[in-house]
């Protein structure tokens, strides 16, 4: 069983001979120490020695995916935002009128030829790809944040505009995407942070109400186009993974661990055979102070409570230059054992 099979069947549940890992998409700044120690300058080297079974290939990863004739980026105007609260184009808009006059991408730049040549050199490893879909967060940096949560009580009816026009295009090039694609696609993987250390940042009631349609849409695209559906969103998000479980995802990542609610333990008590798992590898402490002895246990223990439908990862897939590689090479050992 090659690493493309092993994930497809923890994903659906089926009999797996091990867990699968995942070494997660390192910040940029982290792969220059990894290069050092392990004596290349091949991400993709670098996977393989530590046999990871998931490879992470986005058109959003692409420079060339949106071809403008201006130059622009997807939702421009977004780009030099340094953090969410920082007020955004939208900050003011009061009328539906305000929000279709704005500058919207549009589906006919896109261009996913240097994604689908990636797909296709991948090799026996497992495939998530799909738009990355961050709608949440677009429409977040639109407003900003504390704009955003204000005019979901003030002026619904423009965050539901925005919303609209941020995810009609974001299904739309999904759908061209998965046309194109086909079969080299295993997971349709997709993000949006709905939690913070301690809760949600919504509400469920908010999160169904301006959330959940367009959530169970893209769920039900990636199944549609005969994907599994991986939904990435950090903090603690225990109080709508039922929500998740019912729309049909089939595997929750990251797990941030030390977040309220999302330990193995919890996870493992409350959803273990109902949905599959990929991450709950502690970055916040673990990774960065633990001596690969004590990563090696905790992936022993994280397995032994969420395993055999788990995928062992960070439980932040970006990690820092803080997680040692030494580390990560005691995390793919145990979680391979």
């Amino acid at each position: 069983m090659n690493s493309r099979e092993l994930v497809r069947n923890i994903i659906a549940g089926k009999p797996v001979p091990r867990c699968g890992f995942w070494l997660g998409n390192p910040h940029l700044d982290t792969w220059p120490g990894y290069y050092e120690y392990f004596k290349t300058k091949s991400e993709e080297d670098i996977r393989r020695r530590l046999g990871d079974d998931f490879r992470w290939i986005s058109p959003q990863f692409f420079a060339t995916t949106y071809r403008h004739p201006d130059g622009q980026k997807l939702f421009d105007s977004l780009a030099k935002k340094e953090y969410h609260g920082i007020a955004g184009p939208l900050a003011m808009c009061q009328t539906v009128a305000e929000v279709d006059a704005y500058d919207w991408p549009d589906v006919k730049y896109l261009d996913f030829s240097e994604c689908l040549a990636a797909l296709e050199n991948a090799g026996d490893y497992y495939r998530a790809s799909g738009f990355w879909t961050p709608f949440f967060h677009d429409v977040m940096d639109l407003f900003g944040m504390e704009y955003y949560l204000l005019k979901m009580f003030d002026v619904p009816e423009v965050v539901h505009a925005v919303t609209d026009h941020v995810c009609n295009f974001y299904y739309e090039a999904n759908e061209l995407f998965f046309a194109q694609a086909g079969k080299l696609v295993d997971g349709y993987f997709f993000g949006n942070d709905f939690g913070t250390q301690c809760d949600l940042i919504l509400s469920p009631e908010f999160f169904d109400r301006f959330i959940l349609l367009w959530f169970r849409r893209f769920t039900d695209q990636g199944h549609r186009r005969g994907h599994q559906v991986i939904l990435h969103s950090c903090g603690s998000i225990h109080r709508v993974i039922p929500r998740l479980i019912n729309f049909g995802v089939d595997c929750l990542h990251p797990l941030q661990a030390r977040a309220a609610n999302m330990s193995a333990e919890v996870l493992s008590r409350d959803f273990k055979g109902k949905i599959s798992f990929l991450g709950g590898i502690d970055t916040q402490h673990l990774l960065v102070h633990g001596t690969p002895d004590e990563v090696k246990a905790d992936v022993r223990r994280v397995k032994a409570l969420l395993g055999p439908r788990l995928i062992v990862s960070p439980s932040h897939e970006a990690l820092l230059p803080n997680v040692s590689p030494e580390n990560v090479v005691a995390m793919s050992e145990a979680a391979l054992e």
